[in-house]
């Protein structure tokens, strides 16, 4: 027989204690254990080990066979889909997390609608809405005639029995942490609760074959609510990124079993909703001055595209007694290591300026090929010399202030010369030679603060 055993877990990590404590040793949150009740099998019970049955046999094959590609479902909106890793796979379980607002529905709305109309049966079901609510979200961007079913139940046996009768090829669950099982005693959102809804929803997507579609929330950090496990029982994992005071929307990959990971969809947001981005690279520089100091171009890559962004950078004398140090769209880390290079290397003295640092845009850069168009942006703030206008900039800087190469270098030279510019400044052993672009060969930080300045820059 099974035994109820309470115990305190932690909402934020899924650590597990005796007794309620004020912060958890596991993160160290403050207020985020909460009881929970679980159970435990005692010796003569059903569970015990004299009364569990021999497993099966799981038959064995070898590494060299056959597999066909996965059917895809394509949405029709290319930015999705090639996130996605060329369309949706029947069977899957995708989890999408964003910031409350981001546009995590509208974009889901929008696709199942597209697929509806192309013939695939597609259940919306909400937990924190009504229908009247989605029904508006759909009239307003315009696909209130979309043969999309819409359901509002946040129990998951009603909605397992539901999605069984209706049998549709797509779902859609909005959001995980509406979701309760009865089978628990536990509050909705809780770590019970979403593992058990969601290892629920995922099995059944297995069983029956269909892909499922799964909102979840984040925390203040960023991170998806509830247990890590979460991430590793789906298939892909989705994160919506963006500037609520920006129109741009990034749609990144960090997981995909059937894709490539690090793939970036970029969206538009607007009044008839998301508008999805071709080009980015241009829309990210459409509006750049090109005669203000402190801007660099960086050649990114997100996945397989490449990208440009404006980098801007302001240096400023500063009044405090530790200087500011404002960074958006980059590592903080990475940025304070740049400046001790650029002191220690170069003798620049940055250390008691305040430091403004941004990714233009809204996009979010994570790769090291971006500390030369730091640098430049850095030096060019400090003496106040625009850089060339049709000047790109890539590279790794070590602690020793050696320019270092990175990969994929031709792609971003492509993508650049594609959108006009002429020049690249990137590591000297880059072993590659365009027609028509000038490189700049930098070895070293300081080669290229003396392309920048050619006076003397010291600051004391």
């Amino acid at each position: 027989m099974a035994r109820i055993k309470k115990q305190f877990v932690c909402q934020s990590c899924g650590s597990v204690y005796p007794r309620w404590l004020g912060q958890c040793e596991g993160c160290g949150e403050w207020n985020s254990i909460i009881e929970d009740v679980a159970t435990e099998n005692v010796p003569g019970g059903l569970g015990a080990r004299s009364g569990v049955k021999k497993g099966r046999i799981v038959s064995l094959h070898a590494l060299n066979g056959e597999e066909t590609p996965p059917p895809r479902l394509l949405s029709g909106i290319a930015e999705f889909d090639r996130v996605c890793g060329g369309g949706l796979v029947a069977g899957s379980a995708i989890l999408i997390g964003g910031d409350p607002g981001i546009g995590k529905s509208t974009i889901l709305l929008q696709a199942v609608a597209r697929l509806s109309s192309s013939g695939t049966k597609c259940v919306y079901i909400s937990g924190e809405e009504a229908i009247a609510q989605v029904r508006m979200r759909a009239q307003r961007l315009g696909l209130a005639e979309s043969p999309v079913m819409l359901g509002a139940e946040t129990s998951l046996r009603d909605i397992l029995s539901t999605l069984e009768d209706a049998a549709p090829q797509i779902a859609v669950i909005d959001s995980i942490q509406t979701m309760f099982a009865d089978t628990l005693d536990s509050a909705p959102g809780t770590v019970g609760q979403v593992r058990s809804c969601a290892q629920e929803l995922i099995r059944f997507a297995k069983k029956k074959n269909i892909c499922v579609l799964i909102v979840g929330h984040v925390t203040k950090d960023g991170q998806i609510a509830g247990p890590r496990v979460l991430e590793h029982m789906v298939d892909t994992v989705l994160y919506f990124e963006g500037e609520r005071g920006h129109q741009f929307r990034i749609l990144r990959a960090v997981k995909n079993r059937f894709g490539g990971t690090d793939e970036i969809g970029v969206f538009e947001m607007g009044d008839s909703g998301l508008r999805e981005v071709h080009n980015p690279s241009a829309l990210f520089l459409s509006n750049r001055n090109k005669d203000v100091s402190g801007s660099a171009v960086f050649a990114g890559m997100e996945g397989s595209r490449p990208v440009l962004v404006e980098i801007q950078a302001l240096v400023a004398p500063s009044s405090l007694a530790t200087p500011r140090r404002a960074v958006v769209g980059w590592d903080s880390g990475r940025l304070a290591m740049i400046l001790a290079v650029l002191d220690a290397r170069c003798g620049l003295g940055l250390g008691g300026l305040d430091i403004y640092l941004n990714v233009a845009g809204g996009l979010r850069i994570s790769e090291p090929a971006a500390d030369l168009a730091v640098v430049a942006a850095l030096v060019s703030s400090l003496t106040g010399e625009p850089l060339p206008a049709e000047t790109i900039f890539f590279g790794e800087v070590s602690l020793s202030g050696e320019v270092r190469p990175v990969s994929q270098a031709e792609s971003r030279i492509k993508e650049a010369s594609k959108l006009g510019f002429q020049a690249a400044i990137m590591p000297d052993n880059t072993k590659l030679r365009f027609d028509g672009t000038k490189i700049s060969a930098v070895s070293h930080v300081q080669d290229l603060v003396d392309l920048i300045s050619p006076e003397p820059v010291i600051q004391v």
